[in-house]
């Protein structure tokens, strides 16, 4: 009663025959045999995009796959007339039966909390009652609020109410291992909607009381577990996964998956290969397509070396517009934990990662939140990272006690350093779009880094809520509430809907929606257009506004607000997070940049700049930076006594490409007992491969043993490690040989070689070389366009740091240049990147013809013409970062 024989009639050409064998087969074992399709495609005409992923998945191409296709298109869809044709009736009936005896629904599934967190003698309820009582004793040594002590009432009856005290147990166990081991921690998200999560040290945003809206995070209605994310520092996340994984052990805890789809250029690749490309010329195809093409361009693939009239390619290409979409690979979540009480594999399937010592369930989060399972988000952040790091610098060398969240509150001058923009390595607004709005917003309250980090994001830039509230904020638009529900919701960003807690307060206290009606049409905002059944939110929203007498031309505003939300609406609680990262990384940059510049440095790679940029920008605020020494520099970056209030900053090992952390290890070790004399020495005595001397020479780490960089590679080039039969005595092995008459680097082969080895100069930037040409040709530098007046029609060019094409942007490209006096931003309209895509893609020095426009003291120029002038730089090797 649990076996079937299945029966796949494909027309191979010995179907009776197989029919035959198989129904003696079910007869001799009385097994019952059942009609089958082996269904690879839901229609024929998918025969193709199969044969070609079949190829892929098999790592070969089509002409190799041979008998691994399928000989024809018959697995797909059939129509009943046809399987009745080609099918038994008998056989027919049992699948129908076996159809019918499917009846297992999810909702058989049961999970169930960890239990092992409550003492004897507690119960979970009393539990979580306990430690969030300790918390509020450490949150208010003075005493708590009246307030604040009925909010986290209420959070406790609704927990309890909903049996959820396990799930913060969980959580704070998670949390209170981190800070016990020094790991920074920090919960976002709607967590901190919740003075329980507060309490508990989940979080360390206790917001007002009157901008709190629990339901973000826990309502009735909704009936699914909470969801907190957790920040983690990122070098140290590991640490705290493996502590899952020990504290419940595998067979328990798992990480989500996540599915992987095919975009433009792996498909292209893929099917490249899988049609015979060669593996270079499929990435050189590849590349040819950016994330924003609906279709590759002819004149691009001709640019590229590609004829698109080839019939092979216009396969592959149409092809490619069908892969786009589809499942590549599943993955790891970025940290999403599942727990389980009991064996995880009885609720969802688990396999082994790629990673030792991980094991994955099979589901997606969607998958899990639709079954109510227990998921926290342990997640790296770099910036926790860093901040740890420079706390820990800043209090080495001051005698300081900083913590994260306990910097002097307020300062004047942190915000007038952020409305100058003057925030490269600063968390959250360092990016064009944030270094752009910071001059407007001038923010001079936590509050409006709160509201600065949620403006800048693709929902109220879509939703047209930005320029209005900018120009209520500078008193150029009156602010009006058309109702008390309204204000309440609104006041705090003078009438705009900024947030998404705003977005449920106001359709309860103006639309009359119940808490978990309001979450309901919170979590829809990004489907309006996506799912039609949605639409009644929309309609209730604006029916209930104008029923409490708000005017309809304000509920039809508001309604088009939200639906720019979309996806990146930003909860209040969330951007209050993060705000606090912001500004302790900005009271840091400004008061200690040697300190921030070291911390951002050893937390590599992070953030929006290079180290190029951030060492540049710590030279310009006044900070001494010395250059990579085998006589000084330790692995990570270091502060160092230098005349004037700030240290100096020591750059280190790490920084030298192609030189290993173990070799680094040795070579400090071996200092530490004595100096080294020569470079011979060094290399003897940290026992060090060709490999570390070269990079140290290509580094110009060695000079101040051997005096410069081609001396120094001279040296590492005669040097021979003893062999093992060999005299031990140092003096015995030394061989006095006469120094080569080698002539100094040149300053433009010590910038290329600084660049090529180590990512950045501390000489002269490499367009102050090339100033005289530049300027010769009419070609402005930054610092001059500064002095330039809005629509001056202007030249210049300068090296590629940032290339960004934001989904909201409507096919704006946004480019930042610099040269040796600045930068510039770059607005590139959709028809200028198209005519000139391949200077706009590919250059590293490119030059702008365009118009300045200037808005206050934010100065952008309008591209109108682009020219690749790469070849100017020679072998200078200068990486972008591109449109991420």
């Amino acid at each position: 009663g649990k076996v079937w024989i299945a029966v796949e009639l494909l027309l191979t050409g010995t179907d009776r025959e197989y029919l035959a064998q198989l129904s003696r087969l079910g007869r001799d074992w009385a097994v019952p045999l059942v009609a089958s399709g082996d269904v690879h495609m839901h229609v024929r005409g998918r025969r193709k995009l199969q044969d070609a992923l079949t190829a892929i998945r098999h790592g070969v191409t089509l002409a190799q796959a041979g008998s691994r296709l399928y000989p024809n298109g018959e697995r797909h869809l059939r129509e009943r007339g046809r399987l009745v044709r080609l099918y038994p009736p008998e056989l027919l009936a049992e699948t129908l039966q076996l159809a019918k005896a499917c009846t297992f629904s999810l909702s058989e599934l049961r999970y169930e909390y960890p239990r092992e967190l409550v003492p004897e003698g507690e119960t979970p309820t009393s539990w979580l009652r306990e430690l969030v009582e300790r918390g509020i004793r450490f949150r208010w040594p003075h005493g708590v609020p009246s307030s604040a002590r009925q909010i986290i009432e209420r959070e406790l009856t609704l927990i309890a109410e909903l049996g959820y005290e396990a799930y913060f147990l969980t959580v704070y166990d998670i949390v209170n291992y981190a800070i016990g081991e020094g790991i920074l921690a920090q919960g976002r998200g709607s967590a901190a909607n919740s003075l329980v999560c507060y309490c508990l040290r989940i979080t360390a945003i206790g917001q007002r009381p009157d901008s709190m809206l629990m339901e973000r995070f826990i309502s009735r209605e909704r009936a699914e577990p909470p969801d907190i994310d957790i920040d983690f520092e990122h070098e140290r996340r590991e640490e705290v996964i493996q502590y899952l994984y020990r504290k419940y052990g595998r067979e328990r805890a798992a990480l989500a998956a996540t599915v992987i789809s095919y975009r433009g250029r792996s498909a292209l690749n893929d099917l490249a290969r899988a049609f015979g490309y060669s593996a270079q010329r499929a990435r050189a195809l590849a590349q040819v397509v950016q994330w924003w093409d609906e279709k590759v361009p002819a004149a691009h693939l001709r640019e590229a070396g590609f004829d698109p009239d080839d019939p092979l390619l216009r396969q592959i290409l149409a092809l490619t517009g069908e892969l786009i979409g589809f499942p590549r690979h599943l993955s790891q979540h970025v940290g999403g934990f599942v727990i389980a009480a009991t064996v995880l594999s009885d609720l969802v399937p688990v396999e082994n990662a790629t990673m030792p010592e991980r094991t994955v369930v099979q589901w997606n989060k969607d998958d899990l939140n639709d079954l109510g399972l227990l998921k926290v988000d342990v997640l790296g952040l770099g910036m926790l990272s860093a901040l740890r790091r420079c706390l820990a610098l800043v209090n080495d060398w001051r005698g300081t006690r900083w913590t994260l969240g306990h910097l002097p509150a307020d300062d004047p001058a942190v915000y007038a350093m952020m409305s100058r923009a003057d925030t490269i390595g600063v968390f959250q607004i360092e990016s064009r779009a944030q270094m752009s709005m910071l001059p407007r917003l001038k923010p001079q309250s936590f509050y409006d880094l709160v509201i600065e980090v949620a403006l800048v994001r693709p929902g109220p830039i879509q939703g047209d809520m930005v320029h209005p509230y900018l120009r209520r904020r500078a008193g150029l638009d009156p602010i009006e509430y058309p109702g008390p529900g309204a204000q309440q919701a609104l006041e705090r960003t003078l009438g705009v809907p900024i947030f998404q807690e705003q977005v449920m307060q106001l359709a309860m206290h103006a639309a009359g929606f119940t808490a978990g009606e309001a979450d309901n049409l919170r979590r829809a905002m990004g489907s309006w257009e996506r799912k039609g059944d949605l639409h009644r939110f929309k309609e209730r929203l604006a029916r209930g506004l104008v029923e409490n007498s708000y005017p309809t031309e304000f509920a039809e505003r508001i309604c088009r607000q939200i639906e720019g939300f979309g996806e990146y609406g930003f909860p209040e609680s969330h951007a209050a997070s993060f705000a606090l990262l912001v500004y302790d990384s900005a009271w840091l940059k400004h008061h200690e940049p040697a300190a921030f510049t070291c911390a951002l440095l050893n937390s590599q790679p992070m953030g929006f700049y290079a180290p190029a940029q951030l060492v540049r920008d710590a030279r310009g605020h006044g900070v001494e930076v010395r250059p990579v020494s085998v006589v000084h520099s330790h692995y990570d970056c270091t502060l160092e006594p230098a005349e004037g209030p700030q240290p100096a900053l020591r750059l280190g090992l790490r920084l030298v490409r192609s030189f290993s952390e173990q070799g680094a290890q040795r070579l400090t070790a071996v200092r530490a007992q004595r100096s080294f004399s020569s470079v011979a020495d060094l290399a003897r005595r940290a026992l060090l491969e060709r490999r570390d001397l070269e990079a140290l020479a290509a580094a110009g780490a060695l000079a101040p043993l051997s005096g410069n960089r081609h001396l120094a590679f001279w040296e590492v080039a005669g040097f021979e490690p003893a062999l093992p039969l060999a005299a031990t005595d140092p003096a015995a092995m030394q061989v006095t040989e006469a120094h080569p008459l080698l002539a100094m680097p040149s300053e433009s082969q010590t910038i290329v070689a600084d660049l090529a080895a180590v990512g950045l100069t501390l000489g002269r930037h490499p367009l102050a070389l090339l100033r005289e040409r530049l300027q010769g040709e009419g070609l402005q530098c930054m610092a001059d366009l500064n002095q330039m007046p809005h629509g001056q029609w202007t030249r210049t060019a300068g090296l590629v740091l940032v290339r960004q094409r934001p989904g909201s942007a409507s096919g704006v490209t946004f480019v930042t240049l610099e040269d040796e006096t600045g930068q510039i931003n770059l607005v590139v309209w959709k028809s200028v990147a198209e005519r000139f895509r391949r200077a706009l893609v590919e250059s590293a020095l490119l030059e702008v013809q365009g118009t300045l426009q200037r808005e206050g003291e934010v100065l952008h120029l309008v591209a109108r013409r682009l020219i690749d002038r790469t070849v100017l730089t020679g072998r200078l090797n200068v990486a972008s970062r591109d449109f991420h």
